[in-house]
């Protein structure tokens, strides 16, 4: 696609002070600015830039407060030549196109196009820009109630290719569409672990996978550890993600998720 590693490692800055890990940490721009270089240096592929919290019960902000947390982030990272991608992760086209504007290369849609009509033709305007598409339902504060699934990996991917044929027919260039199966997002723990062990259904799609596993709550539920206690089972899992074809990782932990990938991908190949 647009890069030739085995592996890609998305460094996460959260603008935000309700995040679910590290919100609050990085809420200024100097804070932020000073975090997504120590993650590059730390040998993050791509930094994922979000305003707006999507953990379980949080809530959408308007557009216009969340493009004024990222703008000027990327605005300033894009001056220093910051030598990785940017992307911006919204589900709302105008801060998406503020953000290219700003000099972000990613969209990061976490909704896929559901929450904001305008995101496919957003994202078309656009050709240079690789657009993450993710599988969801419902809210971040709804999407925890009770999500049901009869084949989870099955559905997903039936689900992500109606939202991914969205973007095609608004001329988004299939080369650049990268796939991501939700983990955490309208999935309990058994969801979660069913399509980590069968991501290579994902993989079928013909898309890049991206792998979102990074502390979540299923890992958790599975070690028993508190969200800051969590690197281990992400390794775990990460392990298992990439085994089963995923290649693109969003992560807190660039610096311990780039090393555990440069030996498991020698060993791997």
């Amino acid at each position: 696609m647009i890069f030739d590693k085995p592996y890609i490692v998305m460094g996460i800055v959260n603008v935000t002070d309700d995040s679910f890990y590290d919100g609050g940490r990085y809420v200024t721009t100097d804070a932020a600015v000073e975090h997504a270089l120590r993650l590059v240096g730390e040998g993050a592929d791509v930094i994922d830039i979000g305003g707006c919290s999507s953990r379980p019960g949080a809530k959408f902000l308007p557009p216009e407060e969340e493009a004024a947390r990222v703008v000027p982030v990327i605005s300033e990272l894009a001056k220093r030549g910051l030598g990785v991608p940017i992307s911006v992760d919204t589900v709302w086209s105008s801060v998406a196109e503020a953000a290219i504007g700003a000099g972000a290369g990613w969209i990061n849609d976490v909704a896929a196009g559901r929450i904001d009509p305008k995101m496919p033709e957003a994202a078309a305007r656009n050709p240079q820009c690789v657009v993450v598409l993710m599988h969801s339902r419902g809210t971040p504060d709804t999407m925890q109630d009770a999500p049901s699934y009869g084949d989870v990996a099955g559905e997903v991917v039936s689900e992500l290719s109606g939202s991914i044929e969205m973007f095609l027919r608004a001329g988004v260039n299939k080369g650049m569409i990268i796939a991501d199966p939700g983990f955490g997002f309208a999935k309990d723990v058994n969801h979660n672990i069913d399509l980590l062990r069968r991501l290579d259904k994902v993989v079928d799609m013909g898309y890049p996978v991206l792998a979102g596993l990074s502390r979540k709550s299923f890992i958790g539920a599975i070690t028993g550890r508190g969200v800051e206690s969590r690197l281990p089972g992400t390794l775990a899992a990460t392990a298992i993600a990439y085994r089963n074809g995923a290649k693109i990782f969003r992560v807190h932990d660039v610096k311990e998720t780039v090393d555990f990938l440069k030996v498991l991908a020698t060993v791997i190949l």
